[in-house]
């Protein structure tokens, strides 16, 4: 390869390291603003430390899960043993083909695997024991998303099938997702809301900060990806980045429209996750989408936002940032829909996306609810009820957010 495309090619990929970074910002930024405030440095602890035990789980052992070598059992689980295996030039080898180096493709690659744990995050958020949380992030981002994502992108029995996942609508979105659904299960509703019977709105405290996070989020996927092209291709890449912004812009417009029809309301919560349901959509086929395809998808995506958390409330499960909606509903019909729309539609490529996405469901349910239940029978998953009503930030962590602040049910 030319040494001008290899630096070329590396130097995009660093640039989108940094987006896919500035994510975990964008997610911290709409966790707190769609919570309470008294839960708010709990919110901001918990995405911190998501980010430290990704970065070092991924090293000591998720990257070489996650891409084991020639050898795995079956294209379900391998592993190439403990650390860094680095090359001696440090360039890539087989699995890079050259675009980039070694360095490059380990730290694009852990960016993604913190952010299983950062949606479950959301979802779990004013009562889980942070103590809990952190086991299960270390378990579930060090293991099970590493084995999940060499079933595809590691040459795993997904690649093997056929299954299409681009940038992760199911390897990291859905992986997060159905997690979030067995841990918003085990811990129950937050107190006061649902009471006797009706759903309650438990308003968060900071729109404008859940706005900034939105933004930052969309601004990060063109990271997330842009960098899945693995190169700086100017076909693919644009190809890319503008099918997703119109994903983005036609799910946030969905979720505006069946939300006003629905509620009749200009709801902006419901806009801002119809966005991120945009985005969550297209992620599985954004290269292989034209423009018209692109913008169903995400309209649909919407839509399916404010269905989803409806149906979620009915079934009493609290989820006070909708990540279930956003990132296992809408990270399913993206999959889904890349045998509906684009290049690779067909009846068989329908099929091998359903059965990715069942596969990845049934793994993903069984390992989060055996990690959660085994912590809810040991040390516990839920604060106390004492807790849970003045704020995990005092109690967790013995400090506020706001230095002015106090405890009268905010």
């Amino acid at each position: 390869m030319d040494n001008t495309l290899f630096t070329a090619n590396n130097i995009w990929m660093m640039l989108c390291i940094a987006l896919v970074f500035i994510m975990h910002l964008g997610f911290s930024l709409l966790e707190i603003g769609l919570t309470r405030a008294k839960n708010t440095v709990n919110i901001l602890f918990k995405n911190v430390i998501i980010i430290i035990i990704g970065l070092l789980t991924y090293a000591l052992l998720g990257f070489n899960l996650m891409y084991p070598g020639a050898e795995f059992a079956g294209g379900f689980a391998g592993f190439s043993g403990f650390g860094l295996s680095l090359p001696e030039n440090g360039l890539t080898a087989a699995y890079y083909n050259g675009q980039y180096t070694y360095w490059t493709e380990f730290l694009f690659q852990a960016m993604f695997a913190a952010t299983a744990a950062t949606i479950v995050s959301g979802a779990v958020a004013e009562r889980v024991r942070i103590d809990s949380f952190i086991i299960f992030s270390t378990i579930y981002v060090g293991i099970i998303y590493p084995i999940v994502g060499m079933w595809k992108w590691g040459g795993g029995f997904l690649e093997k099938l056929g299954f299409y996942d681009f940038a992760g609508s199911t390897i990291v979105h859905s992986v997060g997702g159905w997690a979030a659904v067995v841990a918003v299960w085990l811990l129950g509703a937050r107190i006061g809301k649902f009471k006797k019977g009706k759903i309650s709105v438990i308003a968060g405290h900071n729109l404008p900060l859940a706005t900034a996070g939105v933004f930052l989020l969309w601004f990060g996927w063109f990271g997330f990806n842009g960098g899945s092209v693995l190169s700086a291709d100017p076909g693919k890449t644009s190809l890319v980045l503008v099918t997703t912004c119109l994903a983005a812009a036609a799910g946030g417009f969905g979720a505006f429209l069946v939300s006003y029809l629905k509620y009749k309301q200009n709801d902006l919560s419901m806009l801002l996750n119809g966005v991120l349901g945009g985005l969550v959509g297209i992620t599985a086929g954004a290269d292989v989408m034209g423009v018209s395809d692109a913008i169903i998808i995400g309209f649909i995506a919407g839509v399916l936002i404010v269905l989803a958390v409806a149906a979620i409330d009915r079934l009493k499960l609290d989820d006070p940032v909708g990540a279930i909606s956003v990132h296992l509903v809408c990270g399913i019909w993206g999959t889904l829909a890349v045998g509906i729309f684009g290049k690779l539609a067909g009846f068989n490529q329908f099929l091998n996306q359903l059965i990715g996405v069942g596969a990845v469901a049934v793994f993903c349910v069984l390992t989060s609810f055996i990690i959660l239940y085994a912590l809810k029978l040991s040390i516990g998953l839920r604060v106390s009820q004492r807790e849970e009503l003045e704020g995990l930030d005092i109690h967790e962590h013995g400090m506020e957010a706001y230095s002015d602040f106090r405890m009268n049910g905010h």
